[in-house]
């Protein structure tokens, strides 16, 4: 059986080296969180870890709240996460995560906290557990995955997928490199000439998405918009003619809409004319989906399908901060939604059902997709376990901009920035400051080393340097 031994959180504040302006907030500097928990697995104790930003703002989009106090909240979450654990026995990863689910919602339920708030605790225990229970078993995500060591019932999520496997489902070989689909901000410079001199960042990498584009070879891209249609247009025409200058032909790119419009039939407007007035049919022909434009209060609602069935050539939209709940990808299908994201802060075992139930669609000539996103995750935990996650999913296209953002891994102890250099030499390179970034080479990621790692992070983690939070 398998319990929880013991259990440390660890806090870390770090600095934007510039300004990321996502939906109704700029985040200038954020708390990153490590959780180390130790299980015993039949008598056999392994630690694992899991780590990811604390993001006001996303979560819960209320304007109206103290960022301070939703980072609290966030804290009461995993904190009840690991409390709740403690007091579970499981034969399974999977029946363990299973007990958790359900303990922590019916808690959130009576606390009044939506369920994409209260299953971030949840999923923060479900990716340490994960990675204690791949070094107990001395195997590899990838490895554990196909073989469903996890003990994964699809049916027990989806019952479509009842008597099925993730083996069933999943790639048997996940890729060894993605594209990094590279976030522009709705602040971030287009061109260097935009960069006041006071705003200029030294620090040896890029700033300007054109700039970008020249040091990592970029190919795919997320572009934010907010519906304000004369800025967003003007700002899709200056990034059009910037990818047909840098990559001629050779790029792709998402809209993420990040809830930005209340009401359901504007939006089919907005884009009909974004597509008369922004660039040509080549640039059209790039997108890739359109990422949650509605609020999560209208997301799901009956409306949505109405304007589907009224909108046949409408591009794929896939729903994200909506994939609050289990059911909440088959909600979304049905009502003509292409499908959802996947980020680790939403839930691994979550995600692989949602990638199984979406390759099921697709067998049956259903169109069906799944996008790689991240809320600009770093090293030295959270970005590998991502990555080894969005590889088994199949996943090709993964945002990533924590690097850019966050000037890599340049904000954390030695130790950690020599390990991740060491451990992981053909996904970090030595900045030319000294410190690791992401080796994004010709717009790609190379994965080698995350797959063969245990989850996504080889070696042990030094955690000396951090501040550890009481009690948890």
């Amino acid at each position: 059986m398998i319990t929880l031994q013991h259990a440390e959180l660890f806090r870390h504040q770090l600095k934007a080296r510039m300004p990321f302006r996502y939906g109704i907030a700029t985040m200038t500097e954020v708390p990153h969180v490590v959780l180390r928990l130790t299980f015993d697995f039949g008598g056999n104790a392994q630690t694992g870890v899991a780590a990811d930003h604390l993001p006001p703002k996303w979560f819960t989009k209320d304007p109206q709240r103290d960022p301070l106090e939703e980072i609290d909240e966030m804290l009461l979450v995993i904190r009840n996460a690991v409390q709740h654990a403690r007091g579970i026995s499981a034969a399974t990863p999977f029946a363990f995560w299973r007990a958790l689910y359900d303990a922590q919602a019916a808690w959130a339920t009576k606390q009044n906290l939506p369920p994409l708030l209260a299953q971030f605790g949840v999923t923060l225990v479900e990716r340490a557990l994960i990675d204690a229970f791949c070094r107990a078993q001395a195997t590899t995500f990838p490895t554990a995955l196909r073989e469903n060591r996890f003990g994964i019932d699809l049916g027990a999520i989806h019952p479509s997928l009842a008597g099925t496997q993730p083996g069933d489902w999943l790639t048997a070989a996940p890729p060894t490199a993605v594209f990094a689909r590279h976030t522009v901000g709705l602040s971030d410079p287009l061109t260097d000439d935009e960069i006041p001199a006071d705003e200029r960042v030294d620090d040896g990498l890029p700033q300007s998405l054109t700039a970008c584009i020249r040091f990592y070879g970029l190919k795919h891209f997320k572009l934010k918009i907010n519906g304000d249609a004369p800025r967003d247009r003007d700002r899709l025409a200056r990034m059009a003619a910037i990818f047909a200058a840098e990559c001629g032909g050779d790029y792709a790119y998402s809209l993420d809409g990040n809830e930005s419009f209340h009401e359901v039939g504007v939006f089919k407007d907005y884009v009909t004319q974004l597509r008369a007035t922004v660039g040509d049919d080549a640039f059209w022909s790039k997108l890739l989906f359109i990422e949650q434009p509605w609020h999560r209060q209208v997301a799901l609602s009956p409306a949505i399908g109405e304007l589907a069935a009224a909108w046949p050539d409408r591009p794929p939209v896939i729903i994200d901060e909506s994939d609050a709940e289990l059911a909440s990808l088959p909600d979304a299908l049905a009502l003509g939604y292409a499908g959802t994201s996947h980020k680790n802060c939403k839930g691994v075992f979550k995600g692989v059902a949602n990638a199984c139930l979406l390759a099921a669609r697709r067998a049956q000539g259903l169109p069906a997709m799944m996008s790689g996103e991240d809320l600009s995750n770093v090293a030295p935990v959270a970005v590998l376990q991502d990555l080894v996650v969005q590889a088994c999913l199949g996943i090709t296209s993964v945002e990533r901009n924590g690097h850019h953002y966050f000037a890599g891994a340049a904000q954390w102890p030695a130790a950690m920035q020599a390990r991740l250099l060491g451990s992981h030499p053909e996904l970090f390179i030595k900045s030319a400051a000294g410190w690791p970034r992401l080796d994004v080479k010709a717009g790609r990621l190379e994965l080698g080393s995350v797959l063969a790692a245990p989850f996504g992070y080889a070696g042990e983690l030094d955690t000396t340097g951090l501040d550890q939070i009481a009690p948890i």
